[in-house]
């Protein structure tokens, strides 16, 4: 009798959570419409967009079973992109759904996958955009990548009957501690515990879910698929392109210079000088993280007396060339696949968190980055594990050091890139087939019945 009571007091509490969350939502929700009539006049495809956020499908849907997978941006879905191949060759009867929440994610990944999987935004998390998306698309299964709790969008698929899956499953300490707070708590409590399978990347993560209310028979550990996509992605073929580019860089000791935040350039400005007193020859390719902010690196570059070539702007690489500008979204893989080392950014500063090593790892790169990498450490310290000398974190002297070494040592370099490719190889070691397996088990079986 104890133990009913204390589930009617947490459906109670859950109710009130979730009555307060969908209070708040409805409250900016004419916000959100105002947005989207200014947006309407910005560009037609800005509307689009926010009448897929809305809810509004720009896509009939097909006939048959349908499976939803969900990711708010560019990693997470790249991520699920593995998972989303081997669905469509082990049950191509099936149409797979991809949402995204953002635009640069959408971009991205209309590139990059297959043209049969059906791409829209997710629905912003309001009560009447999600029942409108739901009652469209009525997917048989939803399965949501990293770190995506939206109670709204969650809790009706639930009561839809929809089975639910979270892979490469994170918790930062942040979100814990958020979720934790009251009225939070008895809500995502509510959420975990409509999930058949819940994957999460470290056991940190696992015991974080489980303290929020997901059952222990739910977790389970498959392995991180960012491994699998970056391996995936450094066996494609070059584009003619970039063969062209590849050939410019003969002659040269280059390294690149990857999702940098500004903080960052103005460092990479001061290694580039203090390695050009030592190093010959030295290419440095900046590669930021918000390519729109290429302009304004060039100005700042330019300023400082650099001879810059822009990526957009077609610009060759010659031979007084000191810095190449990489201002093209979609295009960071392409040229890890060209450099032999590759500082991955957002990590060298306090309040900075890090971006993912393992492309640049499966590419064939000696990997640098920081020391304030966020959840990335946990990816470090795997990686660190599997191949000792894969991944190298340094602050702003040791980058410079580091990079004067490799740059002036042929043996030593070619031995550490041998080392990344290692522990990309070990990490990718079957996760996509576990992953596939657990989603039949735990997933699909409820979902086809």
């Amino acid at each position: 009798m104890a133990g009913s009571g204390g589930d009617e007091e947490d459906d109670v509490a859950a109710r009130r959570a979730r009555a307060l969350y969908t209070g708040v939502v409805m409250s900016i929700t004419p916000l959100l419409h105002l947005s989207l009539q200014f947006r309407r006049l910005q560009g037609h495809s800005q509307y689009c967009m926010w009448l897929e956020r809305l809810g509004y499908p720009s896509r009939k849907r097909p006939s048959g079973l349908l499976i939803w997978f969900h990711a708010v941006s560019v990693g997470e879905g790249i991520s699920a992109i593995p998972v989303i191949l081997h669905c469509r060759d082990a049950r191509p009867s099936i149409t797979i759904l991809m949402t995204t929440s953002t635009a640069a994610a959408h971009s991205v990944l209309e590139q990059r996958l297959p043209p049969e999987v059906i791409l829209q935004f997710a629905p912003v998390d309001t009560p009447t955009a999600v029942e409108r998306f739901l009652l469209h698309w009525a997917p048989q299964a939803a399965i949501f990548m990293e770190s995506e709790l939206w109670p709204t969008l969650i809790l009706q698929s639930a009561v839809k009957g929809i089975p639910l899956a979270i892979l490469n499953a994170r918790m930062s300490l942040k979100s814990f501690e958020r979720w934790s707070a009251s009225p939070m708590k008895p809500l995502v409590a509510s959420m975990l515990s409509r999930f058949s399978l819940i994957a999460p990347l470290s056991n940190k993560e696992a015991v974080r879910y489980q303290i929020l209310g997901a059952a222990p028979s739910v977790i389970h550990f498959l392995g991180n698929l960012k491994y699998a996509c970056a391996l995936g992605d450094s066996k494609k073929e070059r584009s003619v392109g970039m063969t062209d580019i590849e050939a410019q860089l003969v002659d040269r000791k280059v390294w690149l210079a990857a999702s940098t935040h500004a903080e960052e350039e103005e460092a990479i400005i001061r290694i580039h000088k203090e390695l050009n007193k030592s190093v010959s020859h030295l290419l440095t390719i900046i590669a930021p993280r918000q390519p729109s902010r290429g302009q304004h690196i060039m100005i700042k570059l330019q300023r400082q007396g650099f001879n810059v070539a822009v990526r957009s702007d077609g610009q060759r690489i010659s031979g007084s060339t000191d810095v190449y500008l990489v201002d093209i979204l979609g295009e960071l893989n392409h040229f890890y696949a060209i450099v032999p080392i590759a500082f991955v950014g957002g990590s060298l500063f306090q309040g900075l968190a890090g971006h993912n090593i393992a492309e640049a790892a499966a590419a064939g790169c000696i990997v640098l980055t920081g020391h304030h990498v966020g959840h990335f450490q946990e990816m470090v310290w795997e990686m660190q594990k599997m191949s000792p000398f894969s991944v190298i974190q340094v602050n702003e002297d040791g980058l410079v050091n580091t990079l004067r070494k490799f740059l002036t040592d042929e043996a030593c370099l070619a031995e550490r890139r041998v080392a990344a490719e290692r522990a990309i190889s070990a990490g990718a070691s079957g996760v996509v087939t576990r992953v596939w397996e657990s989603l039949e088990s735990y997933i699909l079986k409820k979902a086809l019945v």
